[in-house]
């Protein structure tokens, strides 16, 4: 696979980089910083923020791969079966997990595969916002862009995902935040001093 290109990289933040008040920040380690968690967690809208917080660049896991193979990560899973998406997505995974200074917003199956997780805990610092079966319900129900949820019970299917992957992503936590209902805003002003105070294990 090629190198990744970061198509969707966040410039350094500037004066006005700002959350709710919180001024430009930065962490006291170059190691990535890692986003798990279930579909509708709020990876990638508290991943991109956070990122133009701290002057980092933001990737997100299953835009980069779209953009790579110049398809939905939809029809990827009507081509490929869940088998082929779960491939491609450990080799983008592997690639990229290597890269210093970035705030990577996962996809809520990176977790599943054990390399995937060992990438995760070795190489950078893993946050996982968690979230309820029915607040994540709530936020998904009405996307048409899951596949994962195109059943005949989707809330039924999101219980059983969280069940399932719940234990990988405890797993991989460094810092665990329950995201609850609290604005994207609240989270990352809650998320910055966690990650300046973490310890990277020597």
């Amino acid at each position: 696979m090629e190198k990744c290109s970061f198509t969707r990289a966040v410039p350094p933040h500037t004066a006005d980089a700002h959350v709710d008040g919180v001024d430009g920040a930065a962490l006291p380690y170059g190691q990535p910083v890692f986003l798990v968690g279930m579909m509708g967690a709020g990876k990638t809208t508290i991943g991109r923020q956070l990122a133009r917080l701290l002057g980092r660049e933001f990737i997100d896991l299953d835009q980069e791969l779209e953009a790579r193979c110049g398809v939905k990560v939809s029809l990827i899973f009507e081509i490929e079966g869940e088998a082929g998406f779960r491939r491609r997505e450990s080799q983008l995974l592997e690639e990229c997990t290597r890269r210093r200074d970035i705030v990577l917003a996962t996809g809520g199956g990176a977790v599943i595969a054990p390399e995937n997780r060992r990438c995760l805990k070795e190489r950078g610092v893993v946050v996982y916002l968690r979230a309820t079966g029915p607040e994540l319900y709530r936020r998904v129900a009405r996307d048409r862009n899951r596949p994962l949820l195109q059943t005949a019970d989707p809330r039924a299917r999101i219980d059983s995902l969280l069940a399932e992957r719940g234990p990988f992503y405890d797993e991989v936590a460094g810092i665990t935040l329950e995201t609850g209902a609290m604005p994207v805003s609240h989270a990352v002003r809650t998320l910055v001093p966690l990650l300046q105070s973490y310890k990277i294990p020597e």
